[in-house]
């Protein structure tokens, strides 16, 4: 049996090697990204979101912003503020749906719980109300941002820069929604469309773009969004999670992942779960890498009572549907475990 007291030595030594090597090659500024989801539904969310702030402690991402856009469970946004203490950055901007018109119902991580427990993770936000409304934020945030600067990264549902992309002219900016995501953003990093790339081109129902409500939203945005769309449809078979028992136990990531397994699965962070929506968050941050694969001729057909297909051969708006490498997932689940195992570089000591 393998000594206890090695595995944290462990995890941090494969996060070393891979993250060297993955990063070796000189950057330049840091890709700043407004992180969208759907925190509660599901613990992958969590994972995605300390693995941008790993990525921002080795100056290759910078959090503009967050935005819960799931309306239906309104403590997502304080488990969001939450994770950004943890990480030291309590300074960034937290939005919120302030209507209850998509997401999951179901509060599977106990999100109401974490959030309410402000003594022990430091959050003021603990109801959506008490985070600034999100197209509010999205607009303000954009309106200061350089031109082509922003990756919008959704890890959940697509109502947020739905609501982005139709807002109108205000005080914030005279620009309409889709004047300013065209001049603001640089592209759109959505984690959703899985199996729509089958070899029948046979309609595929998912989560983040079919589910509680999504479906409409993601039918204009596909057929309407002035910048080049990524969607990320990867991540089933890549399992990640237990290396977050090497972390505090305070590490409210370590905690999400225990509640949702357990709560959803009856399950501990040794069963782990699929890393949609961290490798989400690695593609906005990396690119491709040694890791994925892109198909960029063709478009996502979406009908919102069938699903939606990656119809091949055509070309709309640039459309990009990125998947795992035969054989990788082994290897990104190890590289994304130390992400998660990584001590946080700013965290304020309670």
């Amino acid at each position: 049996m393998m000594n206890k007291a090695l595995c944290p030595l462990i995890f941090v030594a494969i996060f070393a090697c891979a993250f060297a090597g993955h990063h070796a090659t000189a950057r330049g500024e840091p890709v700043r990204i407004i992180f969208d989801t759907d925190m509660g539904s599901d613990c992958d969310d969590a994972g995605a979101l300390a693995v941008l702030h790993v990525y921002a402690d080795h100056g290759l991402a910078e959090i503009v912003g967050c935005i819960y856009s799931s309306g239906k469970v309104p403590y997502g946004a304080g488990v969001v503020q939450a994770i950004n203490i943890y990480y030291g950055r309590p300074e960034i901007p937290v939005g919120a749906a302030h209507d209850d018109l998509v997401g999951d119902p179901v509060d599977k991580m106990t999100a109401e719980k974490l959030a309410k427990d402000t003594a022990a993770f430091g959050n003021t936000i603990i109801h959506s109300r008490d985070a600034l409304e999100m197209t509010v934020l999205n607009r303000r945030l954009l309106a200061q941002e350089p031109d082509h600067s922003v990756v919008y990264l959704t890890v959940g549902h697509t109502k947020g820069f739905y609501d982005l992309l139709v807002s109108k002219p205000d005080d914030i900016s005279p620009l309409s929604g889709q004047e300013l995501v065209k001049k603001k953003i640089k592209r759109w990093v959505a984690m959703g469309g899985l199996g729509a790339n089958n070899k029948d081109g046979e309609y595929r129902k998912e989560w983040n773009f079919h589910s509680n409500g999504s479906a409409p939203y993601t039918k204009y945005l596909v057929e309407n969004c002035p910048v080049p769309i990524v969607y990320i449809a990867a991540g089933s078979d890549v399992y990640t999670g237990k290396s977050l028992k090497t972390t505090p136990p305070g590490n409210i990531v370590r905690t999400v992942y225990r509640d949702w397994l357990w709560n959803t699965q009856k399950r501990t962070l040794d069963d782990q779960r699929p890393s949609w929506d961290l490798i989400a968050v690695h593609y906005a941050v990396n690119g491709l890498g040694e890791y994925l694969v892109a198909e960029e001729d063709g478009w996502l057909d979406v009908d919102v009572d069938k699903g939606s297909r990656w119809i091949r051969g055509e070309r709309k708006n640039p459309q990009t549907f990125v998947t795992l490498k035969p054989g990788m997932s082994k290897e990104m689940a190890d590289y994304l475990n130390g992400l998660l195992a990584a001590e946080p570089k700013h965290r304020t000591a309670k």
